[in-house]
């Protein structure tokens, strides 16, 4: 896949706010977003991906949205662009979001609400024998509590009596009391507005194929599913436009039924007059539960890095990837002869959670041996 030389001139757009306009294709969805923000480095790359045992003729490509920026990496930058330029619009001064105590998406939000120099607030799933102790500085934790985000602890068990919205809405209520204009974003950035992220990946991805001088066509998209907003905005945004690639979504937390339904919802929000069903395919791929990872799961992880350099996050990209082979390899005649394009949706920080059990999974390492007969004079290395 050769690009054809595309000479930019340098530009001083990020960071700045610039009314939106919309794929053509895309244009009779409602509402339209008026404005977005530029917080990631778009395009994000394309490669073939070399991944062993692949069906006879089945070819791997990789989307890089783990390249979309340090700080600010992952899938959830292409939502937060709409959604923060709402919040801007509003008047808001401060941001209130919620997610697990390794959320790649509340840290995106610390740093691009710091960027834009709005205060975050962040809502923070733990266990219950942590929720009364400092959460640490593994990971995502360090960037958050760097920046300078605001952390409440809440436990599993009440996150799951009270939910999501109510909870978000008790801190606001209190923010709103102390005088501040808070904004409050969904779960992953998971709201109509925020499936314009990757409604508008879809135009990036056609775009780069034209780029190329050996005509691409994918005949499949596999991506992680989370929250449901990134496969709304690629399955209507595949179907929309002439990508028309299938779409397949593993899922890490809840079940498939859940994010048929939740889809819809986010679908039936920009009246895109199509059945979640008949335009993505979702697959359960949690294993033992969010953010839990059996062995074998770390072991495939480590094996793909050592393989192809690429390394995946163990909560979602890891384990949809983990998917994709697994099904690869149980269903071969499904995907002999077809090329796939998988959407690494970032979370390497979450890496750093998992320490412990990757230790094993790594040993290689050793004392160099250095032979006697080998000159020595003390002041010849210098260590600066």
């Amino acid at each position: 896949m050769e690009a054809v030389p595309n000479p930019q001139k340098p530009t001083f757009e990020f960071l700045t706010k610039k009314p939106y306009v919309p794929p053509s294709w895309a244009s009779h969805l409602n509402p339209i977003p008026s404005h977005v923000f530029s917080l990631g480095h778009f395009p994000t790359p394309i490669h073939k991906w070399n991944l062993p045992n692949l069906p006879k003729g089945t070819e791997v490509y990789l989307k890089r949205d783990d390249l979309s920026g340090m700080q600010l990496s992952g899938n959830k930058v292409r939502k937060l662009e709409f959604l923060l330029a709402d919040a801007v619009a509003q008047g808001a001064d401060c941001i209130i979001t919620i997610g697990g105590i390794q959320s790649n998406h509340c840290r995106a939000t610390a740093v691009a609400a710091k960027y834009l120099n709005l205060d975050c607030y962040l809502i923070l799933r733990t266990s219950k024998v942590l929720v009364d102790k400092d959460p640490g500085l593994t990971g995502n934790l360090l960037v958050e509590r760097l920046v300078g985000a605001h952390i409440d602890l809440v436990s599993k068990e009440e996150y799951a009596k009270v939910g999501g919205v109510a909870l978000t809405d008790v801190l606001k209520a209190k923010l709103l009391n102390e005088g501040r204009k808070p904004y409050v974003i969904p779960v992953g950035g998971s709201n109509s507005l925020g499936t314009w992220g990757y409604i508008e990946a879809v135009r990036e991805i056609e775009e780069q194929l034209q780029d190329v001088k050996d005509e691409v066509v994918f005949d499949d998209i596999v991506v992680a599913c989370g929250s449901g907003g990134t496969i709304a905005g690629l399955s209507v945004g595949s179907w929309l436009s002439d990508l028309k690639a299938k779409v397949h979504a593993y899922c890490v937390c809840d079940d498939p039924e859940y994010f048929y339904e939740y889809a819809q919802g986010l679908l039936d929000g920009l009246h895109a007059g199509v059945s979640s069903r008949d335009i993505v395919t979702i697959q359960n791929a949690k294993g033992l539960g969010y953010a839990m990872n059996t062995t074998e799961e770390l072991k495939f992880v480590q094996e793909i890095a050592e393989a192809s350099g690429v390394v995946l996050d163990p909560v979602y990209s890891g384990k949809a990837a983990f998917g994709m082979i697994r099904n690869m390899a149980e269903n071969p005649k499904n995907w002999e002869g077809r090329r796939v394009l998988f959407i690494h949706t970032g979370g390497l920080l979450g890496l750093f959670d998992k320490t412990q059990e990757l230790a094993p999974l790594v040993s290689n390492w050793r004392r160099m041996d250095i032979h006697e007969s080998i000159p020595r004079k003390e002041g010849t290395g210098k260590m600066f």
